[in-house]
């Protein structure tokens, strides 16, 4: 593994907290700013080297030839960098959506319009078990979005499986974690969760960290344990089925497109962890049915806005790699 210098484990740093930005938007995968950044093959196989062969070097040797072996010098400074951005901007994020849903919801789904064509426009063969495997997860995707919550988003089991799947989106680059949150319904509640932990921290208000810390821990634990599930397997497709596993992909964002759309009718209520009255099952509606200000030349602006972020993304990345050749 790379000997590093300070400052080059700060840099590591930054491009952890552009991650962390990119895994709080839906839309924004974390693992394309990784690929972008040039560090996506090293995480991957960290991630992958990483075994109970730790505590056998750390008994026989020391814990520094441990750490130094696995990388995880690397792994720290990476997800500090992650870390710090998720708390820093989940409060935003949860102020944004109580204050103009419409237009930051828009925002989302111009995202994930261009993810749409980002992530299809890198699928190399058409054949025929491509399309067939996009018609059938849309299909299963749109489903998920217009079938009621198995359970309530704040319950134990719901986070560790949603940080168990959500954890997907550092293996692949082209989709986000934050929008395998909102396709789970879980998307709210965990930037809830981060945002009560950044704010029992910013006012040293230890009930508000402990109340956080628990949910933000059963998350992790689903996470780490989905990272060495699917790191593998999602790693070998990759390699050895990349156009089937990007069909399926685009077909998943095609059919959540159902849960980003901006307008929606709340046919059910539910009572969070602090005890607030919040939707719990939705249905979209057309503009002109929404109950309130549709703001329709806003929401378009704000999804085209949206739509050039991943586009100006997706030519950085271009100009990379054709610097690299």
């Amino acid at each position: 593994m790379p000997q590093r210098n300070f400052i080059q484990y700060l840099t590591i740093t930054a491009k952890g907290l552009a991650m962390g930005a990119a895994d709080v938007v839906p839309g924004v995968s974390g693992g394309t700013i990784a690929f972008i950044s040039g560090i996506y093959e090293e995480l991957i196989e960290t991630i992958h080297n990483i075994d109970l062969g730790f505590f056998k070097i750390w008994k026989s040797e020391s814990f520094i030839t441990a750490w130094k072996h696995y990388n995880l010098g690397f792994l720290l400074a990476l997800f500090s960098g992650v870390f710090i951005s998720i708390i820093s901007l989940a409060k935003l994020i949860t102020y944004l959506l109580d204050v103009y849903p419409i237009l930051v919801w828009s925002f989302f789904f111009g995202l994930v319009i261009a993810s749409i064509v980002y992530v299809g426009n890198q699928i190399s063969n058409w054949r025929w078990s491509v399309i067939v495997a996009i018609l059938l997860a849309s299909v299963a995707s749109y489903l998920i979005t217009i079938a009621d919550p198995v359970g309530s988003p704040d319950s134990t089991w719901f986070l560790f499986f949603a940080g168990f799947i959500a954890i997907i989106a550092m293996i692949l680059p082209g989709i986000s974690g934050a929008f395998i949150l909102l396709l789970l319904g879980a998307y709210t509640t965990v930037i809830g969760i981060v945002t009560q932990f950044g704010e029992g921290v910013t006012t040293l208000n230890s009930s508000l960290i402990m109340g956080a810390l628990g949910k933000l821990l059963i998350f992790a634990v689903g996470a780490i344990l989905g990272l060495k599930v699917f790191s593998k397997v999602l790693n070998w497709m990759f390699k050895h089925h990349k156009n089937l596993i990007l069909g399926v992909l685009t077909g998943f964002m095609i059919g959540a497109l159902n849960k980003i759309w901006p307008w929606k009718e709340v046919l059910q209520y539910r009572m969070n962890h602090a005890g607030q009255e919040v939707p719990f099952i939705e249905r979209s509606v057309l503009p002109q049915n929404f109950d309130g200000n549709p703001q329709i030349l806003y929401a378009l602006i704000f999804a085209v806005i949206g739509f050039l972020t991943i586009f100006l993304l997706e030519r950085v990345a271009t100009k990379k790699e054709t610097i690299g050749n």
